[in-house]
């Protein structure tokens, strides 16, 4: 249903520095003009080089083409997200963007204090008339890079970094088992979650473990703590799988791709939306391949991964697009579940 708005977009590369202060650290874009943006991240931060940094590219291009000023509050820990959400509001932010799932209740109280304001959230749902929610079938996704990582891993061996343990998190995790199964059974899915984003230091302990058991392929969701796991691939000489950006700018030897998770995109459609006077508030849009909201990026290393490898991950995503099965959405679910042929 967002296909009329929804179109696949270059990912930018994010260059910021960040200056700390309050509860938060603060990126502005101010263009003097009317309209006004501003975006809270989750605990991540703009410098995760995934979806809080990918939310900040989409709001550059609303500023770039729209002529909005923007602005973005980190989060330092959870606690942070009413007071960031506050300091939004209190300098009349038009439309005020939170990034991620653990920010659901947030916007929540937030939006229901305020009922004349405009939010939008990524990966949560809201029930308000004035909250747009933006979700992603990610686990369409993260078929296709389980589907890369089974005819790529010579061990037969792979594993998955989880960030924390949450429902949009269940999804990389089970679209990604079902990828590997469906290639073949036999291969062993390593799967740990390391209960943090913020720890790159955890991530490439937990990557490290995975690869000594004999994976050689390691696919992450797990925000910046992922940035750890792309450390120990590089170290170890072995391949990992990026997510929701390109990330292969990170070790360009051994990101053989990345689940790309279009949330830039999604923020600058809302946000010009909204400009326009069309805000989409009180509906739930989700996206998956079909609407060009998760597929491979664009730097896939073809040619390190086995020929013909490709073409089976464009058939699977066509039989995906054409309702031919439904992906699984969690561990459970794609542990019985029975991949149809093609």
């Amino acid at each position: 249903m967002a296909r009329h708005w929804f179109a696949k977009a270059a990912v930018l590369m994010l260059a910021v520095s960040v200056v700390l202060a309050g509860c938060g650290g603060t990126k502005d874009s101010g263009s003097g003009t009317k309209y006004k943006v501003g975006m809270v991240t989750d605990v991540g931060g703009l410098n995760d080089d995934s979806f809080n940094a990918s939310s900040w590219d989409g709001l550059e291009k609303a500023k770039k083409d729209l002529g909005i000023e923007i602005k973005a509050v980190e989060s330092k820990k959870d606690a942070d997200y009413e007071p960031n959400f506050r300091t939004l509001l209190d300098q009349k932010f038009d439309l005020i963007w939170g990034i991620g799932f653990l920010m659901g209740d947030a916007i929540t109280k937030a939006a229901k204090e305020n009922p004349n304001s405009k939010w939008a959230i990524i990966d949560a749902e809201v029930a308000a008339p004035n909250v747009a929610s933006v979700t992603f079938k990610e686990e369409e996704g993260s078929f296709l890079m389980g589907v890369i990582a089974a005819k790529t891993t010579k061990t037969k061996k792979v594993g998955f970094v989880g960030g924390m343990n949450i429902p949009v998190i269940e999804h990389f995790d089970g679209g990604f088992y079902a990828g590997v199964k469906a290639v073949d059974p036999s291969i062993e899915v390593i799967r740990v979650y390391s209960g943090t984003f913020t720890d790159s230091a955890k991530g490439k302990a937990d990557a490290l473990s995975i690869y000594a058991k004999g994976a050689d392929v390691i696919f992450h969701a797990a925000g910046a703590t992922g940035q750890g796991v792309i450390e120990a691939a590089a170290a170890q000489k072995k391949y990992v799988i990026g997510v929701d950006k390109d990330q292969n700018s990170l070790a360009p030897e051994y990101v053989i791709s990345s689940m790309m998770k279009r949330v830039d995109e999604a923020i600058y459609q809302v946000s010009k939306q909204a400009k326009e006077g069309k805000f989409p508030g009180g509906t739930i849009v989700k996206l998956g391949l079909k609407e060009n909201g998760v597929g491979y990026a664009p730097k896939t290393l073809w040619k390190v991964i086995p020929a013909g490898t490709q073409k089976l991950v464009d058939d699977y995503a066509k039989a995906i697009k054409d309702g031919k099965f439904v992906v699984p959405d969690s561990f459970a679910k794609a542990e019985k579940f029975q991949t149809p042929k093609l």
